[in-house]
């Protein structure tokens, strides 16, 4: 028996959300199909839970589905479940009346958005999903019948303003939404829904891990060329992050890593975890055993996922993993959030950000078990990702320790191995409380620098930081383990000089400093132009000269990367420092003190100035003139 129609009115707030929805706030049409299967598979969960504590229900829990049936010739999709199902008022109270409180604010809010990506936003915060159907049908029927019931009830409406609803008999228990799909139309975004193949490429993005078996009809040809019909399962169901880690395999792991990453190489670490309490979540995590090509492009995506209840929300969800971390692959499944939260909404949200904290905790701590377990391992993660993890020195001081501790580094320890800051602190000399580093553009260039002179001479070990973001973080981060770092190529350079010599170093540097008087005096007025100071040096042992920056001085390699960026700096004048124990240091003191007038001295001093830029890597600002100065002395001296 079929009762009459009884036609009813949407509310009138309701209407004017129902049309924002319909025709200007979805940019992705393929997610009504999402939204469509996660209302069924909300159904069956409700139906398997409810049958469990009331026996009443007398429902059959043994073969629970989703359906999608296509007809051609009708026109219509239709998502179809053997859950819970709806009573007539039910039906009213959801779907009829999407009013709740805050509507009209939030309508307000978004007629005075200016833009269709922030009234995506804004819908968000409603949760309206079944009406999304609407932006791909002309009309929408739906047929429900609840559990423990005798009595169905049809829906239909065409989302202009009224519904009908009528009571059914004979329907079995759960829902059907059929939609009488619109035309498929690429101006207007619309796929072809009725297509086979774009429906399992939509049930595979957004819906492959529900627990419930999505299914559609296919044919199938024999050998002898009979056709039948069969039902697929178009969705994987393993949600491998929700079952507990001994009931999967690396191979299962492994498995799913290069499904979601397109990587064909086996993760080198793989972090599974579940958190209980206000805010219910899994996370399945990888660190991949090599980086992506695009790891430092400006366009390069983060690579975690964001599901709710295993129905798939966005890629690349920036609210849960931080920038320097964007390696990291995997799953977050949260139990508690909307499926049509959005990213603006999932930025400033507080238990978001709970979440982020602790998967960060989980990855760093998954390097330093790495790190002191297996060494060979962690050494190839942070050759591939140990220059994005440095970039966490500059943005997440909340574990600037757990980085510092992950940090490797070459070193004049040893050649062919790098070290960490923990085994360098173990091997400082007695007496050392300051870690050494020096940074430049390549190892060897490091190496050969003369700011390095004095310390090879006295055995102390200096990091070689190669990486353009080392220039940056070694002035944020002030020490380590209670040591400060300290370039060796900035300020004064004191390595207890009179515990070696065994006289007295302020005395001989006081009579240093009075013999070299006039000649540095002279040559800061000769150099005034390039450097701001003329010194002696305590860090050189065999080279003439070498150029240094005050403390808190602007490195020349990081003065480049700004000039690259498009960033002017004002000009920073250095400090040029005189070994008073090089020949031919010594030799231009005589000089100077037999006739300071002598043409030759201050082209003398710019080939000292310029030879002491070149040794660190630095650029000349007049080549012709000093090779042209550099020939003419060597021509004189022959």
């Amino acid at each position: 028996m079929v009762s009459s129609v009884e036609t009813l009115e949407f509310q009138a707030e309701t209407r004017q959300l129902l049309r924002l929805v319909i025709h200007s706030i979805y940019s992705n049409k393929d997610i009504f199909l999402r939204e469509l299967i996660s209302n069924a598979s909300d159904a069956l969960d409700k139906l398997r839970l409810e049958s469990l504590t009331d026996s009443s229900l007398e429902s059959d829990t043994a073969d629970l589905h989703i359906s999608l049936e296509v007809d051609d010739d009708a026109r219509t999709l239709t998502v179809r479940d053997n859950g819970i199902g709806m009573t007539r008022d039910d039906l009213v109270e959801l779907i009829g009346t999407i009013a709740k409180s805050g509507t009209a604010g939030l309508l307000e809010k978004i007629k005075e958005s200016k833009d269709a990506a922030t009234a995506e936003n804004l819908i968000g915060q409603f949760g309206v999903g079944f009406y999304s159907a609407f932006m791909v049908a002309d009309k929408v029927t739906l047929h429900t019948r609840r559990a423990g019931t005798s009595e169905g009830t049809a829906w239909e409406s065409d989302g202009e303003g009224t519904y009908d609803i009528r009571s059914v008999d004979g329907l079995p228990v759960g829902t059907s939404v059929t939609l009488h799909l619109k035309p498929a139309d690429s101006e207007d975004g619309l796929a072809d829904y009725l297509s086979p193949a774009k429906i399992r490429q939509v049930v595979k993005q957004y819906s492959d891990f529900i627990r419930w078996p999505i299914r559609m009809a296919a044919e199938r040809t024999d050998a002898e060329g009979a056709t039948t019909v069969e039902a697929d399962t178009l969705n994987s169901m393993k949600a491998l992050w929700a079952r507990s880690r001994s009931e999967v395999t690396q191979d299962e792991y492994n498995e799913f890593y290069q499904q979601i990453s397109h990587d064909w190489l086996p993760p080198a670490e793989t972090i599974h975890m579940r958190a209980e309490g206000t805010f219910e979540y899994e996370a399945l995590l990888f660190i991949p055993a090599q980086a992506p090509i695009d790891l430092f492009s400006r366009e390069s995506s983060r690579g975690v996922q964001l599901y709710v209840k295993r129905v798939f929300i966005m890629d690349d969800c920036e609210a849960l993993m931080p920038d320097y971390l964007r390696f990291v692959k995997g799953v977050v499944d949260a139990h508690d959030l909307s499926l049509n939260v959005s990213r603006e909404l999932l930025q400033h949200d507080r238990q978001i950000h709970g979440v982020r904290r602790r998967l960060v905790k989980k990855v760093l701590g998954a390097v330093k078990d790495m790190q002191s377990k297996d060494a060979e391992r962690y050494a190839k993660v942070w050759d591939q990702f140990g220059r994005a993890l440095k970039e966490g020195l500059l943005e997440d001081t909340d574990n600037t320790e757990a980085l510092l501790d992950l940090v490797s580094a070459a070193s004049t320890h040893d050649p062919e191995k790098t070290t960490t800051l923990r085994q360098y602190v173990e091997r400082m000399k007695d007496g050392q409380d300051t870690i050494y580093y020096l940074t430049g553009e390549t190892r060897a260039m490091v190496e050969n620098s003369p700011h390095m002179e004095a310390f090879t001479a006295k055995g102390y070990e200096v990091l070689i930081l190669t990486d353009p973001v080392d220039e940056v973080w070694v002035d944020r981060v002030p020490a380590y383990d209670g040591r400060p770092l300290r370039s060796i190529a900035k300020g004064q350079v004191d390595l207890d000089e009179s515990a070696d010599n065994g006289e007295d170093a302020d005395a001989e540097k006081a009579r240093r400093e009075e013999d070299f008087a006039a000649l540095l005096s002279w040559l800061s007025t000769t150099l005034s132009e390039q450097v701001k100071q003329v010194r002696l040096s305590s860090r050189l042992t065999t080279s003439a000269a070498c150029i240094v920056g005050d403390a808190h001085d602007v490195t020349p390699t990081l003065e480049k990367m700004y000039r690259a960026m498009g960033q002017e700096l004002p000009t920073v004048k250095r400090i040029l420092e005189l070994n008073p124990t090089h020949p031919l240091v010594t030799a231009l003191r005589t000089a100077h003190e037999a006739d300071a007038g002598d043409p030759a001295l201050p082209e003398i001093a710019e080939l000292v100035y310029g030879s002491a830029l070149l040794a660190e890597g630095g650029d000349l600002s007049d080549p012709a003139r000093f090779t042209r100065l550099l020939t003419n002395r060597l021509t004189s001296a022959l």
